[in-house]
């Protein structure tokens, strides 16, 4: 028992520590939600199931939106980022919406630390904002001085 105890912890598990970078979808997922996507009534699911086999858990995803709706306060949420990256890329689309639709148009730039994870810039770029790098100082912190040359309001 203590051979096999002894290697599974060497198995990285999201109860004894954080994932490392790169796996954003992971690290905030509890146990529950596990659980529920081993459902058979769940995982069995395909995207293309015609929408009178799927209701009830149409439903669920509904109920979950209208439930995180209230908690945040917001009119609308959506459930469709399912990674970090697509979190962030959802972010950045409603940012420049938010702009757009006051008429700001000017807002084109996203400024970036040189220690950003790849996603960063990919997302800002295909979202269509120029990105501009901040560059670390030699400690890894962001060279603020850098940062206050490209502080405008683009």
């Amino acid at each position: 028992v203590r051979h096999y105890t002894r290697l599974s912890n060497k198995n990285f598990g999201l109860d004894t520590g954080f994932y490392p970078l790169g796996s954003c979808t992971m690290k905030y997922n509890p146990k529950i939600n596990e659980e529920i996507a081993r459902n058979p009534k769940m995982m069995n699911l395909h995207p293309y199931q015609p929408e009178e086999s799927v209701q009830g858990a149409l439903e669920m995803m509904h109920e979950v939106g209208l439930h995180l709706s209230e908690i945040s306060g917001m009119d609308e949420v959506s459930l469709q980022p399912a990674a970090g990256s697509h979190g962030e890329m959802t972010g950045l689309m409603m940012i420049k919406a938010f702009h757009e639709k006051n008429g700001d148009f000017k807002r084109k730039n996203i400024i970036l630390p040189d220690s950003a994870h790849g996603t960063n810039p990919s997302s800002a770029q295909v979202v269509g904002f120029n990105i501009i790098e901040i560059k670390s100082t030699p400690q890894g912190d962001v060279d603020i001085e850098a940062l206050k040359e490209h502080l405008n309001d683009e």
